[in-house]
């Protein structure tokens, strides 16, 4: 048995990781502290890294230099006691689909030494009116309700959770946020990957980016690449043709909005609206926007995020899909694991 995680310890401590292809470096070196109860969002690109890194983590594949400490063991040499504290969540599962709900999660509690109870898990997850209902009936939000719930099945201390929302409409996908946020309350420890950045600003409590194979900005959401205190932009529509202060003007954009990007938000901001009010001028659509996520995001990877789902070309890889303890099988639909896939 690992030694407890306690409140404000660290549940994955990387420093100095390096891993290569070849000739082709995929981690440069890159150090990574994931607190207890944290929930982590790893963002980056196809070919990032992000995906190698995740799967060292995880146990799934050797590193060639520098120290990684998972629940405080070492995933390449004590794979087997890591894997009972562990859950994972692939970006889909084999689960036979003719097994309900209970039936499905029973199966995957029996791999674990001390599972958490059937009936709580599905609790958890919020399927319990669908308990008796087959994996074939359920929808999309609901099935990966249940993926969650098999990797709750063995009661870990940590979830690994690969883009959990790909092909979610807007609807299922709120409810999934709600079932991983409910994670963290349960003292559980989340590391998180996503191409979507509002998923990553609403659930993450701390976010990396990863670029070519090196860790380019770490923080809170809100603060990362100094989000709050880049520089505002004020937005707004003019009507019947008038004409504001010249250094308030600009030309106005394709969807018909002049923007600004002022040193002084507020005196700006008050000289617009006062001019405006003098005048009796209508600021239709007026906004003021700080640089988003996704602005960081593009800004500190030079491209934009790739499509939840598609990758770019990856050396081969086993899939590390079982969420079983050692012993069993990672890939299949029985009782020895259960199929999936994960992309770059």
């Amino acid at each position: 048995m690992a030694e407890l995680v306690q409140a404000g310890s660290a549940v994955i401590e990387v420093r100095g990781l390096t891993k290569s292809y070849g000739d082709v470096p995929a981690v440069r070196g890159i150090d990574l502290t994931v607190e207890h109860g944290q929930i982590f969002a790893l963002l980056g690109p196809n070919g990032a890294g992000k995906t190698t890194t995740v799967e060292i983590l995880e146990g799934y594949r050797s590193r060639d230099g520098g120290t990684v400490r998972v629940l405080g063991h070492d995933p390449a040499r004590q794979r087997k006691r890591l894997k009972s504290q562990i859950g994972i969540v692939l970006q889909s599962s084999g689960m036979d689909r003719y097994l309900t709900v209970s039936e499905t999660v029973a199966m995957y509690a029996g791999f674990y030494p001390r599972p958490r109870p059937v009936d709580q898990v599905i609790e958890l997850v919020g399927l319990e009116d669908k308990r008796d209902t087959r994996v074939l009936k359920l929808s999309g939000g609901q099935q990966r309700r249940l993926d969650v719930a098999l990797a709750l099945a063995g009661d870990p201390d940590l979830l690994f959770l690969d883009e959990p929302t790909t092909g979610f409409d807007p609807s299922a996908r709120h409810e999934a946020w709600e079932t991983i946020k409910n994670l963290a309350v349960l003292g559980k420890t989340v590391l998180l990957t996503t191409h979507y950045m509002d998923e990553a600003q609403y659930l993450a409590d701390q976010v990396a980016v990863i670029s070519n194979g090196l860790i380019v900005a770490e923080g809170p959401p809100a603060t990362i690449g100094n989000r709050d205190r880049a520089r505002a932009r004020i937005r707004y529509r003019l009507t019947d043709d008038a004409v504001p202060p010249a250094d308030l003007a600009g030309p106005p954009g394709p969807d018909g909005l002049t923007e600004l990007v002022p040193d002084d938000l507020t005196t700006a901001l008050h000289r617009l609206t006062g001019w405006a009010l003098e005048q009796h001028v209508a600021l239709t659509g007026l906004e003021v926007i700080r640089p988003s996520l996704e602005d960081v995001y593009l800004e500190l990877t030079g491209g934009p995020a790739e499509p939840a789902g598609q990758a770019s070309p990856a050396p081969a890889s086993p899939a590390p899909a079982s969420t079983a303890p050692a012993g069993t099988a990672r890939t299949g639909t029985g009782p020895g694991g259960r199929k999936g896939r994960r992309r770059s």
